[in-house]
């Protein structure tokens, strides 16, 4: 069930992505009158197509791992006189380029609209509050406090955790130091600075969690250590672990929440645990070793354990953001802009060697998180796509020959010349390109296949 999920996810989500690019790329040519000769969701053997009254073939391929327009041009095959005013070669230099931009700019307006329609079906978020500080951090050296609810970051308001994650992201990226806002529980009616100096952090961007790389951990509803689940085939399940078994005690230390678990789990890829447990009123020792997987680049352990459900109040843990059309617009602009920033500067960090090319996924990556998020809920699959979305359209627009961007920045030097760059010149940087997207498509694979491994 769960490879369906995954799987029709993905489909939609890459037909969905593809075709507003494609789109993009079609809607600008048959504005400028350029002559368009097929638009192609996928590639290889058509599994449908059409064609309408302007002769362009519409098509639906095999392969749905990217789609094409293609244009009536006189570099890739002759054209008879009387459609030459429709050649997209023989038109202006600044026509060509809004028609090639105007595929990565579809992907933007997507995202907002993607932003856009989430905060209208609305989501739920963290409350922004600390729960715990690790000790030896930054936030412990700031002077923070369990209770403190963050407020602000740098003069930017802060309403989720989430909110505060992608706020401080790229101070941990930059190491610069961060001013933040905070309420303390002590004292709830006024605010306090808490001045975070990230200069010495060695934090990279594929850290899932950066959060508590800076030191602090989220107020969530407090876990028991009791077993509620246990992953049939897992290393719990081999060692012999049983629903109801309250977690005691690791290697001698007392265990105080499922929390402390878990972190100690993560922090033990390969490394023998001896356990303490309560069954049933009798206490049990046992040991397990947790397998090792890869969680964005960091090998972590895992056993297969879930704890028992958590009755609390919701409402004193999360906060509902849902708004009316002209306030979800607004909200989905902001949200455009900081995801567009933070995907920026990781961009920007692989291509200078700051941040690990781990950060590239592939098509099986993309289907998990797709599947995933679909079974989350609308509001979750919407950010996703959203997400993918805007990541397309920026990776698009990079100057790379092939890329979109590539395009653009020939058809800018063509505009500073006053004349085309040299064949030779543009068949040397097609070369070049077809190389490094070569190369980062088996990069992007090689992440995927080598996830499935260590998780298996």
């Amino acid at each position: 069930m769960n490879l369906l999920w995954s799987v029709g996810a993905f489909l939609v989500a890459i037909g969905v992505l593809v075709s507003v690019h494609e789109y993009g790329h079609f809607w600008a040519a048959r504005r400028v009158g350029v002559r368009v000769l097929r638009f192609s969701i996928g590639f290889g053997r058509p599994l449908w197509r059409r064609t309408d009254r302007h002769g362009t073939e519409f098509v639906i391929a095999a392969l749905p791992l990217g789609g094409y327009v293609k244009m009536l041009d006189e570099t890739e095959a002759p054209v008879q006189p009387a459609q030459l005013d429709q050649a997209f070669n023989r038109k202006p230099v600044l026509a060509r380029m809004a028609v090639v931009a105007a595929g990565p700019l579809a992907n933007l307006l997507l995202a907002w609209l993607l932003y856009w329609a989430m905060f209208m079906v609305g989501t739920y978020g963290q409350r922004p509050v600390v729960g715990q500080v690790l000790p030896g951090t930054p936030a412990a050296g700031a002077g923070f406090q369990a209770g403190d609810e963050l407020r602000a970051v740098d003069g930017r308001s802060v309403r989720t955790w989430e909110d505060a994650v992608l706020a401080l992201l790229p101070a941990a990226i930059d190491g610069r130091q961060v001013t933040v806002q905070v309420r303390p529980a002590d004292a709830p009616g006024s605010d306090q600075a808490r001045v975070l100096d990230l200069s010495g952090l060695d934090y990279r961007a594929e850290n899932p969690d950066v959060m508590r790389h800076l030191g602090l951990a989220w107020r969530g509803p407090r876990v028991d250590a009791r077993v509620g689940e246990v992953i049939a085939g897992g290393v719990a399940a081999q060692a012999g672990i049983r629903v109801g078994d309250v977690l005691l005690a690791v290697n001698g230390k007392p265990l105080a929440d499922w929390d402390d678990w878990v972190q100690t789990v993560r922090a033990s890829p390969q490394q023998p645990l001896r356990l303490r447990l309560q069954r049933e009123g009798t206490e049990l020792e046992l040991t397990l070793t947790p397998q090792a997987i890869d969680e964005a680049g960091t090998r972590i352990g895992r056993v297969g354990l879930a704890p028992q459900p958590v009755s609390a109040q919701f409402d004193d843990y999360y906060l509902r953001q849902r708004y009316g059309p002209l306030a979800s617009a607004g909200e989905a602009l902001g949200k455009l802009r900081d995801m567009t920033v933070l995907t920026g500067e990781v961009i920007g960090r692989m291509l200078t060697g700051s941040a690990s090319s781990r950060n590239i996924s592939g098509p099986l990556s993309i289907a998990e998180f797709a599947g995933q998020s679909a079974r989350l809920g609308v509001a979750q699959f919407l950010s996703f796509l959203g997400l993918v979305s805007l990541s397309l359209g920026l990776l698009n627009l990079l100057p790379v020959p092939v890329l979109d961007g590539g395009h653009l920045l020939y058809y800018s030097a063509e505009l500073v010349r006053g004349r085309p760059l040299p064949e030779r010149v543009r068949a040397a940087g097609q070369q070049i390109g077809l190389v490094a997207l070569l190369a980062l498509t088996v990069l992007a694979f090689y992440n995927d296949i080598t996830r499935l491994l260590f998780r298996s």
